[in-house]
């Protein structure tokens, strides 16, 4: 079942996809170690949703919710 990190809730972990943005985005987010077939785990979210904070590659990313409805995990 394929979804957006976005739709992650804090403890659910999933593998990812593909990244859906194109351009500066996507290499950004690539830079940061977000790359297809990397483990993720949601640590937090802030109460209004944005940003979130992800466990990825053994390091805490945080992302905004324009970025994580972008990434496709499975």
């Amino acid at each position: 079942m394929e979804r957006t990190l976005r739709e992650l809730k804090p403890g659910d972990r999933g593998v990812i996809a593909k990244i859906a943005g194109t351009g500066a985005v996507k290499r950004r987010l690539m830079d940061m170690g977000v790359t297809r077939g990397a483990a993720v785990l949601v640590r937090k979210v802030a109460p209004l949703g944005d940003p979130m904070e992800i466990n990825i590659r053994g390091y805490e990313l945080t992302l905004r919710k324009a970025e994580a409805e972008q990434i496709i995990v499975e």
